[in-house]
């Protein structure tokens, strides 16, 4: 939460010189503390449904330890769930249409195993995904669009597809900050691992063409963070903050225990086991550990991305909660300008 400018000290004018978020007297004396109200549309696969949603609540939860976040999961038929995932959802997630009727302030979509073909072909599959995003549009003030969720955006608004590797970028990839004055991303590390695992890409010059901006960069695999035009109100993530330390490591095992030849494993996450890891795998892989190593290599794991994770999040929760309006229905607080939300 933002530091009031209450008095004439010359240091609050310097800060607010620099870009920092500093809020006028008048401006916090009309605010009143209250919750916020987060939709959380998770789109995974049955397998990961549950794991996906521990991992972002986990990591909206740690970003932010002023305002009362409300997350609200649900999901949209887009693909078919087995009788136990279904009876989960009816269970325990949100009825989408009650959720527009009492209003969100802000809106994640995770990633889903899906085929990007479709999204620009006219299938109907994807109509639910569509009028999701047109609902958004009008009624939240920002939007993140995770892996999936992003080429879905870039597809629907931008009619721009990514590009498909014949191999896996997956790993803990080295970035950089682009523009160290955002607000998503000032006061982060300027240089971050983030962790990747997508076949997929949108290009740097796709989102420059199509009037996004880029944030994060890696060298190797492309851009990670990318905002709309407007600063705030769409916000594309190619990689994975909410990756867990072990994320990777039980990615990596599902295609180990599928395999039929183990002379012939899939690549090592790029950046990910150390030596002492990498000895474990290559003893099971040879048969000297009869079961897979879990247990063993998951503490030799360094985690060099959660902490730049958590503070684009802590930035992001902290500036929705600044504009938007106290009523949930409502999508901006008064005075707020819907094509430049952040003032920047």
């Amino acid at each position: 939460m933002p530091i009031v400018k209450s008095s004439n000290l010359p240091t609050y004018d310097r800060l607010l010189s620099e870009g920092r978020t500093i809020l006028d007297s008048n401006r916090a004396m009309t605010q009143d503390i209250r919750e916020i109200h987060i939709g959380f549309c998770n789109l995974m696969p049955d397998a990961a449904l549950q794991a996906t949603e521990r991992q972002w609540f986990r990591l909206i939860g740690e970003s932010n330890r002023v305002a009362q976040i409300y997350i609200h999961p649900f999901t949209l038929p887009v693909i078919e769930r087995d009788k136990k995932t279904s009876d989960y959802l009816k269970a325990h997630y949100d009825d989408f249409e009650t959720l527009k009727k009492n209003g969100l302030d802000a809106l994640i979509i995770t990633g889903a195993n899906m085929p990007v073909e479709g999204l620009l072909d006219g299938s109907d599959q994807w109509d639910d995904l569509k009028d999701l995003y047109a609902w958004a549009n009008e009624n939240v003030c920002s939007v993140i669009s995770s892996c999936f969720a992003s080429y879905a955006l870039m597809a629907f608004q931008h009619q721009e597809l990514p590009m498909t590797h014949t191999t896996k970028r997956h790993g803990a990839y080295p970035h950089y900050v682009l523009d160290r004055a955002h607000p998503l991303t000032r006061g982060i590390n300027t240089k971050m691992d983030v962790c990747h695992s997508r076949w997929g890409e949108i290009t740097k010059d796709q989102y420059i063409k199509t009037g996004m901006k880029p944030l994060i960069e890696s060298r190797d695999i492309g851009v990670h963070l990318s905002v709309s035009q407007d600063g705030f109100r769409n916000i594309c993530f190619q990689g994975h903050p909410e990756y867990d330390t072990a994320s990777l490591l039980k990615e990596y095992k599902r295609e180990l225990t599928t395999l039929t030849d183990k002379k012939n494993p899939p690549p090592l996450p790029v950046n990910y086991f150390g030596p002492k890891a990498q000895k474990l795998l290559t003893d099971y892989l040879s048969g000297v550990l009869p079961d897979f190593p879990e247990k063993e290599i998951e503490p030799l794991i360094e985690n060099t991305w959660t902490d730049s994770a958590r503070s684009i999040i802590s930035n992001w929760v902290g500036h929705v909660y600044q504009i938007t309006n106290i009523d949930r229905k409502k999508q901006f607080m008064d005075g707020v300008v819907s094509s430049n939300p952040l003032g920047i």
